[in-house]
């Protein structure tokens, strides 16, 4: 079982590959109809800046498929997701809308993507990066598949690291585990942590997203290093 850092510097143990796919599987049936609304603001915005960049697009956890009917037809969309209960509702979407943009879908580990280095303009991971065991490692893989000069777009939840707001999302953390999230363990810093021992990568947007302010869409853009040397 992977293990993660408390903020405390203490390690506890966290979640499982198993265990994230079966919460999903149970959510597949009502995800749409509890999620949909909720996070359609950010979803907008993440295809918004994805369809701007163009080209051919990584979506991890792209789950029921929800978002793919609104990316630009003119892009080459792959969807993974751990979830092979998710992903049947996906590919019913892609054949009851005829959306041939897809090119297809398929079961894969966010951390052990089945695809060469360089191979995607856009990686998208909406709600992934608090629901995989190994956050770095998946953000890790998310980069090296894409090409440089492309983008990573992460709809991600930031927690906070002090206060009250800390203190309440500590306390749901072994309430909200088994259904494949986590509340207390995504900080900012932490992301600004990886980015900084990510080669090659950059920010290039962060703002917050409803609901509640809890939320933020993240760019980072990938750095040619042969061109900046």
């Amino acid at each position: 079982m992977a293990k993660i850092m408390n903020f405390d510097g203490t390690q506890q143990l966290d979640l499982t590959r198993g265990t994230v796919e079966q919460a999903y599987d149970r959510w597949a049936p009502v995800y749409d109809l509890v999620f949909g609304g909720v996070f359609a603001k950010g979803r907008q915005a993440a295809i918004a800046a994805t369809n701007k960049i163009g080209g051919r697009v990584l979506e991890v956890g792209v789950g029921t498929g929800i978002s793919l009917p609104l990316y630009a037809p003119n892009l080459r969309i792959f969807g993974t997701d751990i979830s092979e209960a998710m992903l049947d509702k996906a590919r019913r979407r892609v054949a009851e809308g005829n959306l041939k943009n897809v090119e297809g879908l398929a079961v894969m580990d966010a951390e052990k993507l089945e695809f060469p280095d360089n191979s995607f303009d856009v990686v998208m991971a909406q709600y992934v990066v608090t629901a995989v065991p190994n956050p770095e490692k998946a953000l890790d893989e998310f980069a090296r598949v894409l090409r440089p000069g492309g983008e990573l777009i992460i709809l991600t939840r930031v927690s906070a690291d002090t206060g009250m707001r800390r203190f309440i999302e500590q306390k749901l953390q072994p309430v909200v585990r088994p259904l494949g999230f986590r509340t207390a363990e995504f900080a900012w810093s932490r992301y600004a942590k990886w980015l900084a021992g990510a080669r090659g990568m950059e920010l290039a947007e962060r703002r917050l997203i409803p609901p509640l302010g809890h939320f933020s869409l993240v760019r980072f853009r990938k750095v040619d290093v042969a061109k900046a040397a």
